[in-house]
């Protein structure tokens, strides 16, 4: 045992979480890479993660910001494009969505700022 003061269980979890999170990264799903690769951040009985952990951990939270990141400049292209042409209707429908956007960002961020803070 490589650990000894950590159970079998919570070693089994984090393998397991590992495991998901490649997984979810070869299906390019990134949210759900987060979520794992949470996971394995919380479980970890270190204050640092191995070079592969780590590397995965970056992958998914690059790869879910990156989306939104391009979801956002479309929608604020959209808007601009909109207010240029003075259709004052649609405006508060694409701000609503360019917001929710945003919010969805600034999650993410927050949720990785609070692993790194909290557990590395």
């Amino acid at each position: 045992i490589l650990f000894p003061f950590v159970t079998m269980a919570d070693s089994s979890a984090r393998s397991e979480s590992l495991y998901m999170s490649k997984l979810a990264e070869q299906a390019e799903r990134y949210d759900e890479m987060v979520e794992y690769m949470g996971k394995v951040v919380k479980a970890a009985d270190v204050e640092e993660l191995a070079v592969e952990e780590r590397n995965l951990l970056s992958v998914a939270y690059k790869n879910a910001i990156g989306s939104r990141r391009a979801s956002w400049r479309i929608v604020s292209s959209i808007e601009q494009k909109e207010e240029s042409r003075g259709n004052e209707d649609r405006l508060p429908l694409i701000k609503q969505y360019r917001l929710k956007v945003e919010a969805e960002l600034s999650g993410i961020c927050d949720t990785i700022l609070g692993l790194l803070d909290g557990y590395l």
